[in-house]
């Protein structure tokens, strides 16, 4: 079983909302995730709620093989900063 970490659409049209899952990589853009790992709003303004997410839980599917995807893996990174300037 091949897991992947990537974003998975939500919300209304135009107004998008995003959650951070790992999944099954054969799954489609909208299979049921294995688990959900945090959130990622585009439209929120404050950039620490922006993204939300399970540090422990992520680095936890990291650790077993799980590859996030390129947008993912930037999310965290910017995230990771943001907290950090804090």
């Amino acid at each position: 079983m091949a897991v992947v970490i990537r974003l998975q659409r939500k919300g209304k049209p135009h107004q998008p909302y995003y959650r951070v899952v790992a999944i099954e990589k054969a799954r489609a853009a909208s299979g049921k995730p294995v688990e959900v790992l945090g959130t990622y709003n585009p439209r929120e303004t404050t950039a620490g709620k922006k993204v939300v997410l399970k540090k422990d839980r992520y680095e936890h599917w990291l650790k077993i093989g799980a590859r996030p995807s390129e947008t993912v893996a930037t999310l965290v990174k910017s995230a990771s900063k943001s907290a950090a300037a804090k």
